[in-house]
């Protein structure tokens, strides 16, 4: 039997308000992903515990039986945990999810910044693509997320459910490898076939660069050589000087300054972005509610890196 310790304290939750939706309130997670939870729970010991037929619901014969061993379960974890702990426990850390080259390239400078408004600000972060990111975020498995703004709503987020914050203006700038006198290897001035290190079809970043050229003859003169979906990966392939791409330029603020990779266009070739982050209003989690609030409390220029 494979049991997660989360969908015993649901079930507690359950049995004690007898609501679905108020039980999902209380365990800070929405309602769709605390009736899942409980699927997989009734999945897991091989009986129905609930039943939905009633308002409120009620539990089964099997379900009133489990229930006692459920508590016991959860109050002698609790009272362990607490005994190994002590009695003064750390600041609940906050589970970040956020784009890869957000995690690696931008995430610590920003939190630091923010940590000066707020003070220590424990957190958990967890790098994925945009994709993955959002179905966390719909999940109620993240407090926050952090990743690019979508313009052209390809994310489908309700600006209701999923507000945000904007925590940052950047840009994406095409990059070359520099030659022995300091200019592009690659440049989009060439009238020569380039080089081009792309982004993947699925990748948010990759639709940004694609609207740019959608209606440029550049395009024509691109040869892709590599895709990945990440852009500390095609970073990487520049600085080997196998081609130029498109990089978000936090990513890149160190090599164009010492001049290993300067810029393969001018500035109509700048892709603009907004960095935003995100939160589900379905979720009350106590310590995501405070840190909105503090947010809302800041100066601007605290929230932009």
């Amino acid at each position: 039997m494979n049991l997660e310790t989360k969908w015993l304290e649901d079930f507690v939750a359950l049995a004690n308000t007898r609501s679905f939706s108020a039980s999902a309130r209380q365990r800070h997670v929405t309602q769709p992903a605390f009736s899942r939870r409980i699927r997989a729970l009734e999945q897991a010991v091989g009986v129905t515990l609930v039943d939905r037929s009633t308002t409120p619901i009620n539990l089964t014969p099997e379900g009133q039986l489990f229930l006692v061993t459920a508590r016991n379960l959860v109050e002698q974890l609790n009272e362990c945990l607490g005994h190994l702990r002590g009695v003064s426990m750390a600041r609940e850390a906050l589970d970040i999810v956020a784009a890869h080259s957000l995690a690696l390239s931008f995430y610590p400078e920003w939190i630091s910044r923010l940590q000066e408004g707020l003070g220590e600000l424990p957190t958990r972060l967890v790098a994925m693509n945009v994709g993955e990111a959002i179905h966390v975020l719909r999940e109620g498995n993240c407090d926050l997320m952090l990743a690019y703004h979508d313009p052209y709503a390809t994310m489908q987020l309700d600006a209701e459910v999923f507000p945000s914050f904007s925590i940052g203006q950047v840009k994406m700038l095409p990059v070359s490898l520099a030659d022995d006198q300091g200019k592009p290897r690659f440049s989009l001035e060439s009238k020569d076939t380039i080089p081009y290190l792309a982004y993947t079809q699925g990748a948010f970043l990759g639709r940004s660069v694609r609207m740019l050229l959608k209606n440029d003859p550049l395009r024509l003169r691109l040869r892709t050589v590599y895709e990945t979906a990440m852009a500390e990966g095609l970073k990487g392939m520049v600085l080997q000087g196998v081609g130029l791409a498109w990089i978000p330029d936090f990513c890149v603020r160190e090599e164009l300054k010492n001049g290993r990779l300067v810029r393969a266009g001018g500035e109509k070739w700048d892709v603009p972005l907004e960095i935003r982050l995100y939160r589900c209003s379905l979720v009350h989690k106590p310590g995501v509610e405070k840190l909105w609030r503090q947010m809302m409390k800041l100066p601007r220029d605290f929230l932009q890196a």
